[in-house]
């Protein structure tokens, strides 16, 4: 990694972190669930429901304890109920930690528990760590710049934007700043400071703005209202709820959902385009374009299809409700929620379609005026 790059990767993290110091404050002020492990399982009794002829509720009477927060090392007995009619239930064993939601009294002393949840952070912990590694030995070099790409990414997203949203800023100007940024620290990150990056960073933006440009026209003329989905809804209901602009939070998502793809593309072009001119300098600037625009049309197909396969398997639950209900396709597609995955994946796929022709002619061009500038120099 060269000295520009880290400089340049230093300020730009610097900047982020002084924007997640002012806007990154939570608004909501919620209990924190502390974890907790279960010691014993001291009773389970079934019982049958007053609500529901023929259900039953099994109550577990637990014996926690506290394994973290202000309690840690005290033993709390708690009841956790198991629902027949409930199709998620939270069940335990002994040596299970959870996490736990503590009622307090004035005096901080514990006067109920709720177990709300298994703990499994610790699992998923193993499998980032297992990601990285991998990425480490398999790509060296390129894989630590990947993991500090994502970790840009990853803190872009959950300690810039999503905050700022929260505080009322516009959904789509931010994740048109947000996605620029990421695109130009990924790939300047990757590749260095040269003609190939800058070709792809122009390329994806391109592609990307493309996508969120099809999307505000067809959420338009469609009326999509950006609350087709329950998390959408119930999140009209916090205190900031009713000054969201949910149509551009549903343009935020869409753009964000194409960004890997369309990066991806971007630099397979470029970078394809780059090795073709230091193979053959003397190609003509059209035949390094047909040589961009070939290798983005093998690439088209396969990436398309990653958009709509990640958004259809997103939505299989709710396909299969649909069909196992018998809904006719025309009630299918015309239901916010449809129309809005929809709209997602196509949108997506035709930013990515448009990042091809912009990636090679914009590459082309400027593989060509430094070729020309150096010889001028001679």
């Amino acid at each position: 990694m060269s000295k520009k790059t880290i400089v340049f990767f230093i300020i730009v993290v610097l900047t982020f972190l002084n924007c997640s110091s002012v806007f990154g404050e939570d608004n909501i002020e919620n209990p924190k669930p502390v974890r907790g492990k279960v010691l014993e399982i001291i009773s389970e009794e079934e019982e049958e429901t007053t609500y529901a002829e023929g259900q039953t509720t099994t109550v577990q009477v637990i014996e926690l304890k506290m394994t973290s927060g202000d309690h840690k090392g005290e033993k709390l007995i708690v009841e956790n109920y198991i629902d027949s009619m409930f199709a998620y239930n939270i069940e335990v064993e002994e040596g299970d930690n959870v996490l736990v939601y503590l009622e307090k009294d004035e005096n901080g002393e514990i006067i109920k528990g709720y177990i709300s949840e298994i703990v499994r952070d610790k699992y998923l912990i193993y499998l980032v760590m297992i990601f990285f590694l991998l990425l480490v030995i398999v790509g060296g070099l390129k894989g630590v710049k990947s993991i500090i790409t994502l970790l840009i990414t990853a803190f872009a997203v959950l300690k810039v934007m999503l905050p700022l949203i929260l505080k009322g800023y516009n959904p789509i100007y931010l994740s048109i700043g947000v996605s620029i940024i990421v695109i130009a620290l990924t790939l300047l990150i990757i590749s260095g400071f040269n003609r190939k990056a800058f070709a792809a960073i122009i390329g994806t933006s391109g592609g990307v703005l493309i996508a969120g440009i099809i999307t505000l026209i067809i959420g338009q003329l469609a009326n999509l209202t950006g609350l087709g989905s329950e998390e959408a809804q119930m999140l009209s209901l916090i205190p900031q709820g009713e000054t969201f602009n949910f149509k551009g939070i549903l343009f935020a998502g869409i753009i964000l959902g194409a960004l890997g793809a369309v990066m991806d593309v971007s630099m397979s072009i470029a970078s394809s385009m780059n090795e073709i001119k230091i193979a053959n300098p003397s190609i003509t600037n059209k035949e390094l374009i047909k040589s961009g625009m070939n290798v983005g049309k093998d690439i088209m197909g396969t990436m398309s299809n990653t958009l709509i396969l990640a958004y259809s398997g997103g939505s299989i639950h709710l396909m299969l409700l649909f069909m196992a209900h018998d809904f006719s396709l025309v009630e299918i597609i015309n239901r916010d929620m449809i129309a809005s995955e929809i709209v997602r994946a196509l949108a997506g796929s035709i930013g990515l379609i448009f990042t091809i022709p912009i990636t090679a002619l914009v590459a082309s061009s400027l593989y060509n005026k430094i070729d020309k500038s150096k010889k001028i120099e001679e």
